[in-house]
């Protein structure tokens, strides 16, 4: 089971129906945890000291379960399990990319439970297209979302910067040899450009209105600063996970240099 949050909309928001067409993605995927992903850390962590009631406590505790989750016992489990894992796709994300962020540098919690929220959100095609309501179609490209910035209303606009930015990290991230092919034989755009574009939309993101509500106006921030570290970061652990069971390629290439 993936924890979802709900589409934007309701009774309670005093906002424009244009919501409803939008999904706020959120930095929590170190916070809903599924009964499966609770078992694995108890699974994994039940000869460390205490008991499971005690480490399920814990877990409820937001300074002591975020120093459960940097355990390395995880991370070693999630990539060593031959059978499928049963635990959510936030989850997953979140061990994965915390780990590759703290071996880069990038310390902030926030900001890798942030981006494995896109990567849960993004491993379903559906969530990459962009929908604004009263246009038929969904847009699939950055010049189609550039062109809607000059009509749609504030709300509006906000949503579509945060999935530019959100897009732009996402495909410079995780398919960065596809862009630079297409970049050489194509003529496309660089991942520069797509750096471009991320930075500078989560930057206007961030001092919007609904990034405040949504506590997303610091990360934004966090992203439009460190786009570029970001980026490599989740090329490095895209290209780990690919090399990941090659003979000369150990384990221990994965989680070596111990993070801080």
């Amino acid at each position: 089971m993936v924890y979802l949050e709900p589409v934007i909309g309701g009774a309670d928001m005093k906002v424009e129906s244009v919501w409803s067409m939008f999904h706020v993605i959120q930095a929590n995927s170190r916070v809903q945890f599924t009964a499966d992903d609770i078992d694995f850390i108890l699974s994994v962590l039940q000869n460390k000291p205490g008991s499971a009631e005690n480490l399920v406590r814990l877990l409820s505790d937001e300074e002591t379960r975020d120093l459960i989750l940097d355990d390395e016992a995880l991370i070693r489990a999630v990539l060593e399990q031959r059978n499928c894992l049963r635990i959510s796709a936030r989850f997953y994300f979140y061990i994965l990319v915390r780990h590759a962020f703290r071996r880069t540098g990038l310390q902030e919690r926030c900001l890798a439970d942030y981006v494995a929220s896109i990567l849960a959100e993004f491993s379903s095609t559906d969530r990459m297209t962009c929908k604004v309501k009263g246009q038929p179609q969904s847009m699939d490209y950055f010049f189609e979302m550039l062109a809607a910035l000059q009509t749609v209303d504030d709300t509006t606009s906000f949503f579509i910067r945060a999935h530019i930015g959100n897009h732009s990290l996402f495909l410079s991230g995780v398919f960065p040899d596809r862009i630079r092919f297409r970049a050489e034989t194509r003529g496309c755009p660089s991942l520069s450009y797509y750096e471009g574009l991320g930075r500078s939309n989560f930057k206007v993101a961030s001092d919007h209105r609904l990034a405040r509500k949504y506590d997303l106006d610091g990360i934004f921030n966090l992203l439009a600063e460190r786009f570029q570290e970001t980026r490599l970061a989740l090329n490095d652990l895209r290209d780990r996970l690919l090399s990941l069971g090659e003979p000369d390629f150990p384990f221990e290439n994965l989680v070596k240099g111990n993070p801080a």
